[in-house]
């Protein structure tokens, strides 16, 4: 699954660490299948956001069946299922459809508390 929004990402297995767990802000991950049809309808709910929120979230998009070691480390049995790390860790998650109000309630504040500046 290719998004459409110059703003979201695509990761797989070997650039989720860097892309994710290492990332200077809040970031969202759409774990998604291109077989499944309400993962479509929540793409266009998570790209949305990605423009609106552009230097203040990453959102990310990783197609299970490309990446199914992240899956299988992260415990995603269904999709779309949608994690939010922050500095690191998963801090929030939710399996299914959702609003684009509810996502950004997983996300907090987090978006908009300081980040150290890196050495």
């Amino acid at each position: 699954m290719n998004p459409t929004s110059k703003n979201v990402h695509l990761v797989g297995t070997s650039s989720f660490d860097a892309e994710v767990l290492q990332a200077d802000r809040p970031v969202i991950v759409d774990f998604t299948a291109t077989w499944c049809g309400p993962c479509k309808f929540l793409g266009k709910i998570v790209e949305r956001i990605a423009d609106e929120h552009v230097g203040r979230l990453k959102v990310v998009v990783i197609d299970i069946d490309d990446a199914p070691e992240i899956a299988a480390r992260y415990g995603v049995r269904a999709v779309p299922t949608l994690m939010v790390f922050d500095r690191g860790e998963k801090v929030a998650q939710r399996l299914g459809v959702t609003t684009k109000e509810k996502l950004l309630e997983m996300v907090g504040d987090r978006a908009d508390r300081p980040r150290a500046l890196s050495a």
